[in-house]
């Protein structure tokens, strides 16, 4: 371990995920038995301008890694695009003694900002956590298993109610702009159509043919699964009725996908990078 890193901070910031608490657990145990004091920092970068901040102990993780959501809470910064606030946080740190920051979120802001955070001399180390599996450079992102577990359960529930109408429904699942919990949903609960921002490109009268020749078969239920970045799904469920005559309905999971109970698989990786996090920040990266 550096004899220069004595206290770490760690936050989550951006989209809640299933296992940011596993993460936070694994952050401050690992820093704990590294010798380390571990400050948490509430409602992310806002937290952090605000200096809420608190101290944290073993106790403080004791039974969060099966629960869902953030002890940490979080919230949006756009104050911290400006580089005045960069500095402020810097300063802040250095106030509290802070020599390192674990960040606990997605790409868009959380690892944007921790970049930031990191030019103006505060090592910071991101952990990969976003539903969407939409960060580079990694394989996996805390969340992801989760959130197609949860949406899994939802289609499967939507089916045997098309079945028993004999409708067909458009479920709309999150992802931002990519398409993978799309693509994993759809495949695992052998929707008819699976429609992503990468491939899908307005071919509207392509669902309808496999709808038609489907029909013909004697198919009862159809399930098409939609992509939050494609989106519309209450416009092409009526196009749909319209030129095909069955009953459509559009179903918007929202964020249910977003909380509920890590699966085993969430809070393995969780702990495994929040871990990694720590050793990092003891060399010095």
């Amino acid at each position: 371990m550096s004899n220069a890193v004595k206290t770490i901070g760690v936050l989550t910031s951006g989209g809640d995920a299933p296992g940011m608490n596993a993460a936070i657990r694994a952050v401050v145990r690992t820093g704990i038995s590294n010798g380390l004091n571990v400050k948490g920092i509430r409602r992310g970068y806002a937290g952090l301008l605000e200096e809420d901040i608190i101290d944290m102990n073993n106790l403080s993780v004791s039974d969060i890694i099966q629960t869902g959501g953030t002890i940490l809470y979080t919230a949006r910064c756009l104050e911290f695009k400006k580089k005045e606030y960069q500095q402020k946080a810097a300063e802040i740190c250095r106030k509290h003694g802070i020599d390192g920051i674990v960040v606990i979120g997605g790409d868009d802001g959380s690892f944007n900002v921790a970049s930031r955070l990191s030019e103006q001399g505060i090592n910071t180390i991101g952990v990969p956590g976003t539903i969407d599996l939409d960060i580079a450079c990694t394989e996996y992102t805390i969340g992801f298993d989760t959130a197609i577990n949860t949406a899994m359960e939802a289609i499967d529930k939507l089916r045997d109610t098309s079945e028993s109408h004999e409708r067909c429904s458009v479920v709309e699942v999150m992802g931002r702009t990519a398409g993978h919990i799309a693509l994993w949903t759809g495949i695992a609960s052998g929707a008819e159509y699976i429609l992503t921002t990468e491939k899908y490109h307005g071919d509207i009268q392509r669902i309808i043919s496999k709808i038609q020749d489907r029909r013909k078969l004697g198919k009862k239920n159809r399930i098409i699964v939609n992509a939050e970045g494609v989106g519309n799904s209450a416009e092409m469920a009526k196009i749909i009725e319209v030129a095909t005559g069955v009953e459509t309905r559009a179903t918007i999971l929202g964020h249910i996908q977003r909380g509920g109970n890590p699966t085993c698989k969430d809070r393995v990786f969780a702990s495994a990078m929040g871990t990694m996090a720590v050793e990092l920040l003891c060399e010095g990266k």
